[in-house]
């Protein structure tokens, strides 16, 4: 088991090499590992003070996700949140399961599964910096290739919705580091 100083380490690497073997890879790397630096390096940017938990949750964000595909859930709104409530859930046991083995207690696992099950989102202070942490990589790595041919109107419905689940704090900011056009700024200022 790793020292106290060691344990973040040791569980950052854990995710990492669970994340290895995702078979979809984006810029030539596994796309789930690419996404956990993304959000590190988010975190670090956003939140430097960070606790263990959070920094834990933000890199086991998409732990294996594609283990269990979005294809396995139906079509439509109901379907993508049954897929996404149940991914939270795996990723929180498997997040917990790789604390426990670096030598985590109780709270700090209960803590971040709780960050990675989105409970208390706009409550919690370290969930809705996780959600803020989100938001941020979508809209810096995932959002343009993302809106690529979607209609505008539905477009715009997923950007407002985006903007409703960040802290007000993370609205402005965003406002100021992407120069989102209109109407999509104005979701972020309402």
């Amino acid at each position: 088991m790793p020292s106290d100083d060691n344990r973040l380490d040791a569980v950052i690497t854990a995710i990492d090499a669970a994340n290895t073997a995702d078979p979809t890879h984006e810029d030539g790397r596994p796309a789930s590992l690419l996404y956990g630096e993304r959000m590190s390096e988010e975190l670090d940017r956003l939140f430097p003070d960070a606790c263990d938990a959070l920094k834990i949750a933000a890199r086991g964000q998409h732990v294996e996700r594609w283990l269990l595909p979005r294809s396995d859930y139906p079509e439509g709104r109901e379907g993508y949140y049954a897929w996404r409530r149940e991914q939270g859930k795996r990723h929180a046991a498997r997040v917990a399961a790789i604390m426990a083995d670096a030598g985590y207690g109780a709270d700090d696992i209960a803590h971040a599964e709780r960050m990675l099950r989105k409970e208390d989102l706009k409550r919690n202070p370290d969930v809705q910096r996780l959600e803020d942490v989100i938001c941020f990589v979508f809209l810096r790595w995932y959002f343009t290739p993302f809106a690529k041919g979607k209609d505008p109107d539905a477009l715009l419905r997923i950007v407002t919705r985006t903007a409703r689940k960040m802290s007000a704090e993370g609205r402005i900011r965003a406002l100021a580091e992407f120069g989102l056009p209109e109407p999509f700024a104005a979701a972020f200022r309402d």
